[in-house]
């Protein structure tokens, strides 16, 4: 049977990552199943209209995914702690594991978070790290995959503001480089690994697409926006009153960072998209042009 004839189960189908997958593999003819909260939702609609089948289901409740994994091949998951904190991230993670184990899984693509297996002590990679440990453990086939940030973090709304507004504020050194990725070179990845099964079962993967300092994200922003944005670095006390948790990372990515090896990733994918070419792609200037009217 050819496999595209089989149904793939994606989570968090109507975020940037999940997203994403979905429209990837149904571009590549998978039939996907999009597993939301609210099929209602404009995101599972546009999804929908694709060709997905859109299904009700919680992370939290197991009757539910048992039954939207029902008759699956495979199961691309991508789990957050921000919703309800890393120990919601944790459960949800290896009650979907068991959960693919009973139905019999054939493929499950995990999204992780680069260097999640290097014990960095930041919550929201160790959250990670525990449940790549459950589903290696579970006997599932499996592929870890590990991008690193993903471009769609400039588009928070206030780091976004101040972008528009002239000014780029992050708590990166100026001259320490981000390693990012489009969300849709992830995606490819991640379609890559269920259409060579063979090749991808038991493989874990960084993922990186491009290395910026922040000073450089600004020159990118202004050429794309066409007016000058400069990079002014937030301190890290300002993260720790929001989040000890972000400031964790943020000490972390200025000290040590992720450390992928991009040519080694354009070796089997060398499209990536650049920072410019994602915003471009994804209406930043035409943003500028709005603002500017």
């Amino acid at each position: 049977m050819d496999r595209k004839d089989q149904i793939i189960l994606v989570t968090g189908a109507t975020g940037h990552q999940g997203g994403a997958v979905a429209r990837a593999l149904l571009d590549a003819g998978w039939k996907v199943r999009a597993l939301t909260r609210d099929p209602a939702a404009p995101g599972a609609q546009s999804l929908a209209h694709k060709g997905a089948e859109v299904v009700k289901g919680d992370l939290d409740d197991r009757s539910s995914l048992d039954r939207a994994l029902k008759g699956a091949y495979g199961v691309f998951a991508v789990l957050t702690p921000f919703d309800k904190g890393m120990d919601a991230e944790i459960r949800q993670g290896k009650l979907l594991t068991d959960s693919a184990k009973a139905a019999g899984i054939k493929h499950f693509v995990y999204s992780s978070v680069s260097a999640a297996n290097e014990k960095t002590g930041i919550p929201h990679f160790e959250s990670k790290s525990q449940i790549e440990k459950y589903l290696k453990s579970s006997g599932i086939p499996s592929t870890i995959l590990r991008p690193v940030s993903f471009f769609y973090n400039f588009e928070m709304e206030e780091i976004k503001r101040g972008i528009m507004d002239g000014t780029l504020r992050m708590p990166l050194r100026p001259d320490k480089p981000l390693q990012i990725i489009a969300p849709e070179d992830f995606a490819q990845f991640v379609l890559l690994a269920f259409e060579k099964p063979k090749e991808y079962i038991g493989k874990e993967m960084d993922l990186a697409g491009e290395e910026l300092t922040m000073t450089q994200a600004a020159q990118v922003f202004s050429r794309v926006i066409g007016r000058p944005v400069e990079y002014s670095q937030v301190p890290i006390e300002a993260v720790r009153k929001r989040s000890e948790d972000m400031a964790k990372m943020f000490n972390w990515q200025n000290k040590t960072g992720y450390h992928v090896n991009i040519q080694a990733v354009k070796k089997i994918r060398p499209q990536m998209l650049t920072l410019e070419q994602w915003l471009k792609k994804t209406g930043w200037a035409k943003g500028s042009e709005e603002k500017a009217a």
